[in-house]
């Protein structure tokens, strides 16, 4: 327990430095997020610094490789994993910057970098035979995938990066999110008898620090820096550990953000009716009048309920 704790302190230590140093960094080089124009709640966040992310994810690094070393191959490729997004949504802020809209690498541009990274995780699980995966609700049963853990690794992968990502888009909302799903899967791995719930924990202190420049009204953005980091992060955390059938539970509120968002364009494209006002789910409660802090608690509060409530069967 005392580690668990050390590590949240040295996490949350060096992502609060990083982001003292980065934040005035970013506005000197005017690397300011641009708002979409029909998102007239967010208009006078135009230019708010973008790529926070890039904090707690060194700070996630730093702290697991001085906890785990360099010797653990598992935890590297976690690293590497997490750092590949990390490129994929810094590629992507910056050509928003450069250009000055909010448009970066293409749909399609996106989605092949992570099938890319997300084959080379359902290769390393399958070579390894990391393909037996719990059941949730299931009292520690585990059911063997086998070549089976390769298509649905892929699709954990791409899903879960997706979700975490249209789940960024109030302040404080993913970071938020992310914290109390990582906070659950740490209890959850401890539980388990996991080796790397202070993965978890390292995780959890970082974006506490990164909370105290993102809750409202922000002062940085994560970008998709980190909110693709963060989805590749929980995703090998989860698949590694044989926990990617508890995502959908956990990660409830991720979901909810990724179906609304594919209601919504399949509803519209068949109707030209909408069923939200506005997709995804978050900005539909924000137009019916809820404040952004009252969203994003009741997202993290949710996350957090529904993840006891896996832990009381685990």
């Amino acid at each position: 327990m005392k580690t668990i704790f050390i590590c949240i302190l040295a996490a949350f230590a060096a992502s609060f430095l990083l982001l003292v140093i980065l934040l005035p960094l970013l506005r000197r080089l005017k690397a300011g997020q641009y708002i979409l124009g029909y998102v007239k709640e967010h208009k006078d966040k135009n230019g708010t610094p973008t790529m926070g992310g890039l904090a707690f994810i060194v700070a996630i690094i730093i702290v697991g490789i001085f906890s785990f070393g360099f010797g653990n191959g598992q935890v590297n490729l976690i690293f590497s994993i997490t750092a590949g997004f990390a490129v994929v949504g810094f590629i992507d802020d910056f050509l928003k910057i450069y250009r000055k809209e909010n448009e970066g690498l293409k749909p399609y541009q996106k989605i092949i970098f992570q099938l890319a990274i997300a084959s080379v995780a359902a290769a390393y699980c399958y070579i390894n035979r990391l393909t037996a995966v719990f059941v949730p609700f299931g009292g520690g049963l585990k059911v063997d995938m086998d070549w089976g853990i390769i298509p649905l690794v892929i699709f954990i992968f791409v899903a879960t990066v997706n979700c975490v990502n249209l789940t960024d888009g109030l302040d404080g909302l993913a970071g938020g999110t992310s914290l109390a799903y990582l906070a659950v899967f740490g209890f959850l791995l401890t539980a388990q008898g996991s080796s790397y719930p202070a993965l978890c924990f390292i995780a959890v202190g970082a974006l506490a620090a990164f909370l105290v420049f993102n809750c409202n009204r922000a002062a940085i953005f994560m970008g998709d820096t980190g909110s693709l980091a963060l989805g590749g992060f929980i995703s090998s955390l989860s698949v590694f550990s044989g926990n990617s059938l508890y995502i959908p539970f956990v990660g409830i509120m991720f979901v909810i953000s990724g179906i609304s968002v594919i209601v919504q364009v399949i509803y519209y494209k068949r109707t030209r009716k909408r069923v939200f006002l506005m997709a995804p789910l978050h900005h539909h409660f924000q137009m019916k009048g809820f404040t952004e802090c009252k969203i994003t608690y009741c997202y993290t509060a949710l996350t957090a309920l529904v993840g006891i409530l896996c832990l009381i069967f685990v």
